[in-house]
């Protein structure tokens, strides 16, 4: 596996995820439907990637991202600078006191509790991230003129709009042409679809983005989704996956996508909404690297371990370029965020690398 990175010396930034970040309103313990409090925190598929990268792994990161000028921006500003990512690359829409042409998003998150499963309720419509335009980024002058070593986007941001996803082809080209490694987290998500289009054109702007993807990430559902494969002894009906077909059919991604130099995917099993069993593979030069398998990991908060397996991924990609570290790094720091509450990490690279290598969970004194 060779990713070609940049070298570090010629770019400012190691990664810059590309994406729309939300005001996070969680009501703990309890639930949304009857919360009279909410504890405030920011989150967002491809910026959780940037905060896990720079918060646990040290990296230089920044996010590209717009917000409504007002006090919520501020504030989810404010979160963002706590985590060390880099501002300078937000675009601030004015803000008309109304939320007629551009607004910030909410996020009202339950975590979920034994058999009662978790529940995400975003308020999203026209954010300002939603609104921007191919032409409105000089993508040039942050991959040619800064330099970028990783660009890290997904699905989730391609579904917002019509605007989003052009966005998305616009900067996944100028980044190749750069010679940025391009990650993309497919996220499938059917109601971000649903009035634009459906799984149709999901399809149409995920077929169109592969072609330019280096790391590829996602579940089955995902690629199945997304990119029109199918698994072969996948039993639907109860839902359980056949590892031999998911194998070969990420071996048939790679053919049809030759550009992929790793497909990376998690693999969850849900026992109740505390208790999972989380693993991941990493497929690369036609090898399949397990990870470290967690039977039962308990789980204060899942939301967003999928974003923290890819941090994990990414970093030990970049650094040691080993899909087999890659995939445990990916796994361990998935863990650990599910372990804490909120979306981002409040991992350690100490930590991590402990996981990695097989410490218990004896307290540290």
């Amino acid at each position: 596996m060779n990713l070609n990175l940049r070298p570090k010396e010629e770019c400012k930034f190691d990664e810059i995820s590309l994406g729309e970040i939300m005001l996070r309103l969680d009501p703990g313990e309890g639930r949304i439907r009857t919360a009279r409090s909410f504890r405030a925190w920011e989150g967002g598929g491809e910026y959780n990637v940037a905060r896990g990268l720079s918060r646990c792994f040290g990296m230089k990161t920044a996010v590209v991202t717009a917000f409504a000028d007002n006090e919520i921006g501020r504030l989810i500003e404010d979160f963002i600078f706590q985590g060390g990512v880099d501002t300078s690359l937000i675009k601030w829409v004015k803000y008309d006191g109304i939320g007629r042409t551009v607004r910030n998003g909410l996020n009202f998150v339950e975590r979920g509790f034994g058999i009662r499963g978790a529940v995400s309720t975003s308020d999203r419509g026209n954010t300002a991230i939603s609104q921007v335009k191919a032409g409105d980024i000089d993508w040039d002058y942050i991959f040619g003129t800064l330099g970028v070593r990783w660009l890290h986007t997904g699905g989730i941001y391609a579904a917002l709009s019509e605007n989003s996803a052009e966005v998305v082809i616009e900067a996944v080209k100028a980044a190749k042409k750069y010679g940025t490694v391009v990650s993309y987290d497919l996220n499938y998500r059917p109601s971000l679809w649903n009035d634009i289009g459906g799984i149709e054109k999901a399809r149409q702007v995920n077929k169109e983005l592969a072609k330019y993807v280096d790391v590829m990430i996602g579940n089955e559902e995902d690629f199945t989704a997304c990119l029109g494969f199918e698994i072969e002894g996948n039993d639907a009906s109860l839902k359980q996956l056949s590892t031999d077909g998911y194998i070969k059919m990420l071996g048939e991604a790679c053919k049809k996508y030759p550009n992929f130099k790793v497909i990376a995917t998690t693999l969850r099993t849900v026992k109740t909404a505390t208790v999972n069993g989380w693993k991941a593979l990493c497929y690369a030069d036609g090898q399949v690297y397990n990870s470290l398998e967690f039977e039962n990991l308990e789980i204060l908060d899942r939301v967003g371990g999928g974003d923290s397996f890819a941090s994990g991924l990414i970093y030990a990609l970049m650094t040691f370029e080993d899909a087999q570290k890659a995939v445990n790094y990916g796994v361990v720091h998935g863990a650990l965020a599910m372990t804490t509450p909120g979306d981002t990490s409040m991992a350690s690279l100490k930590e991590v690398e402990a996981k990695v290598n097989g410490a218990s969970a004896r307290v540290q004194r």
